[in-house]
């Protein structure tokens, strides 16, 4: 099983300036140079030094969330000061979530006050992936997080103990083209655990790497 905090790792130009980045605007501390922890309740951001170039869409992105009605642009200001950008992929204007993108152009929404879906659920409420019903059905096996949504092909696992969820948007999904920018990454304390992640579906890329029944690549650390 999962072991700490599940992480999404994203290719960076400057992993330094994107974790000050995200460190700032979520109110957290950078470790390890470019590592933005997590905890129990929420998922942590570690960025990574790439010169491959963005191609096509990304298929996963945040949701930060507002507690009163004030927050959203709150939030909107202190990002756009940090050195965010808003970003238009076709939202419509009456859309009530804002639509911005960090300094590399990573994707993720400010959500208003009142959203029942992310109630609870913190800061970072979301992660919006794209993918089928099975590949929810397989991260909610491979990470034992329970299914708290599942409606029309739509899919979303959330820890045991709460937080941030992840969620996956169903039919159509885009082509994968290449390797996903984004990934996730967490540490298990047994190494049966990737036999264990291979039986539920996923494919065994490489000794820490493996990917979802969507193709999407994921990495695997095991404790000690």
């Amino acid at each position: 099983m999962i072991s700490g905090p599940l992480t999404i790792v994203l290719d960076a130009h400057d992993p330094a300036r994107l974790a000050r980045f995200w460190a700032d605007l979520l109110g957290r501390e950078v470790v390890d140079d470019a590592l933005v922890p997590g905890d129990e309740t929420q998922i942590g951001l570690r960025f990574v030094a790439s010169e491959s170039e963005r191609e096509g869409l990304d298929r996963l992105h945040l949701h930060l969330t507002s507690a009163v009605e004030a927050d959203q642009q709150r939030t909107v200001e202190r990002a756009l000061a940090l050195g965010a950008h808003h970003l238009d992929v076709g939202q419509l204007p009456e859309e009530p979530h804002i639509v911005l993108a960090d300094p590399e152009g990573n994707a993720f929404c400010v959500i208003p006050a009142g959203n029942k879906f992310l109630a609870g659920c913190g800061f970072l409420g979301e992660a919006s992936c794209d993918g089928t019903r099975a590949v929810g059905l397989f991260w909610s096996a491979a990470l034992g997080w329970p299914l708290v949504w599942d409606d029309n092909e739509e899919t979303a696992v959330q820890s045991p103990a709460g937080g941030t969820k992840v969620s996956w948007g169903g039919p159509p999904v885009a082509p994968k083209t290449g390797r996903n920018r984004q990934r996730l990454e967490f540490t298990v304390d047994d190494p049966a655990d990737l036999d264990r992640l291979v039986a539920l579906g996923a494919t065994r890329l490489a000794d820490d790497t493996l990917a979802d029944p969507d193709g999407n690549e994921f990495h695997v650390h095991v404790a000690g």
